[in-house]
């Protein structure tokens, strides 16, 4: 197995991942929105609110990102993260709940390929660039860890308090410890190069040429067949991981509900604790996977052959999850879907490296951005959908709107 140099800020890196998976609210949020009496289709149109916000301020963030600074646009991503926490716990309903996904969404803009693009460029620095996916895969597998810690943590929140809702007022503890992680990293990360790039002019001049630039370099991008390929290859596994995630929560509390254990417990304690537990062994899973995806990705000989075999491996896998909830099979869909997570987590740190071997380090997190803007312009169509179909004949079936997208699309976003 390959090695590289683990210095502070590669424990800056991993610290970032742990305490930025620290959402207490994760593994409880479609069963938090089922509690508050919100339907499928409702949980889909606030996902899609979330996703919309996103792809509207996804190009300008990350333009502010490179040209004014990417610590700076981290922190404030952290701050509009503990600002839906705060509405989400103070405010319990359905407009109130649009609004923090809006805020969410501020978040999920600033920060979405702008730490990505701060690790890439602070490899090339240090002439590790040949090291991308090994990397990437080990800090992401601090972001597993966290989320495995995670789980318990809130498991015992839900389980003393008896509520859903008071998850995301805890969440703000860590969200607060990343803010000042980020002040900590060290200047040069806030932008491209050996130096802070010199600004000419006034905010407005400066505003424009960022924005004449990000332009220049998105037309560039659209116009190069192999990348927008392995963008839109990229963008519509990661959607519709990304649309359907979550709903192994209740696949997971009619696995909970038919246990023989905890019988004295309520019902929702039961659940609480045997989620929280499941989340757990899923992340852990996940984290050693993550940090063994270079090793895994070398088996695939080529990027190309392990990004189209784990693209088609999703659509084989949400085929059996839905046939596995169609016939109340609770722990084999429980397994199966545990499956998508980790094929998840082997794929990111593939397709991370694989783009950015196509992007300049100048535009990077524009360029990771524009990734990412796809991905939710796809999640912003397919949650709705996914939602009505569940609360029209069965989630089973949604999960087979989910495996017939991907097929459909295979044809046009395989990388050849």
């Amino acid at each position: 197995m390959k090695t590289f140099k683990k210095d502070i800020q590669y424990y800056k890196f991993s610290a970032y991942g742990f305490l930025k998976n620290l959402q207490f609210f994760d593994p409880y949020l479609i069963l938090f929105f089922r509690e508050a009496g919100i339907q499928f289709f409702q949980i889909g149109i606030l996902f899609s609110i979330r996703e919309i916000s996103t792809n509207i301020l996804e190009i300008p963030t990350g333009m502010l990102a490179d040209s004014f600074g990417r610590r700076r646009a981290m922190m404030a991503a952290f701050g509009a993260y503990i600002g839906s926490f705060l509405i989400f716990y103070f405010y319990p309903v359905f407009g109130m709940y649009a609004v923090a996904m809006v805020l969410f969404a501020v978040g999920e803009a600033f920060r979405s390929g702008t730490h990505k693009a701060m690790i890439l460029d602070y490899l090339k620095r240090n002439s590790m660039e040949h090291m991308r996916v090994h990397y990437y895969g080990h800090t992401r597998s601090w972001s597993q860890r966290g989320s495995a810690v995670s789980a318990l943590i809130a498991a015992l929140l839900v389980f003393l308090s008896g509520s859903y809702r008071n998850v995301f007022l805890f969440t703000i503890i860590p969200y607060t410890f990343g803010f000042f992680l980020l002040k900590s990293y060290p200047h040069y990360l806030d932008y491209s190069g050996e130096e802070e790039p010199k600004h000419e002019g006034g905010l407005a001049e400066r505003t424009r040429e960022a924005i004449r630039r990000t332009l220049r370099d998105l037309r560039g991008m659209i116009t190069y067949k192999k990348l927008r390929c392995i963008l839109m290859n990229s963008s519509i596994y990661d959607g519709v991981f990304k649309a359907s995630k979550d709903y192994i929560q209740p696949l997971m509390k009619n696995l909970a509900l038919s246990l023989p254990v905890f019988l004295a417990l309520s019902d929702q304690r039961r659940v609480a604790l045997i989620v929280g537990v499941l989340y757990f062994i899923l992340y852990i899973g996940t984290s050693v996977v993550s940090q063994y995806s270079g090793t895994v990705a070398e088996l695939f000989h080529s990027p190309r052959k392990g990004l189209n075999t784990t693209y088609l491996s999703a659509a084989a896998i949400l085929v059996a999850v839905g046939i596995s909830m169609g016939y109340n099979a609770f722990l084999p869909g429980v397994i199966v879907f545990t499956g998508f997570y980790i094929l998840h987590n082997l794929r990111r740190p593939m397709t991370v490296g694989y783009v950015s071997e196509n992007i300049k380090g100048t535009v990077m997190a524009t360029g990771l951005s524009i990734e990412s803007q796809l991905k939710t312009l796809i999640v912003a169509v397919i949650a709705p959908a996914f939602g009505a179909v569940a609360d029209a004949v069965g989630l089973e079936w949604a999960f087979g709107l989910l495996a017939i997208i991907l097929l459909a699309a295979y044809p046009r976003v395989r990388i050849r």
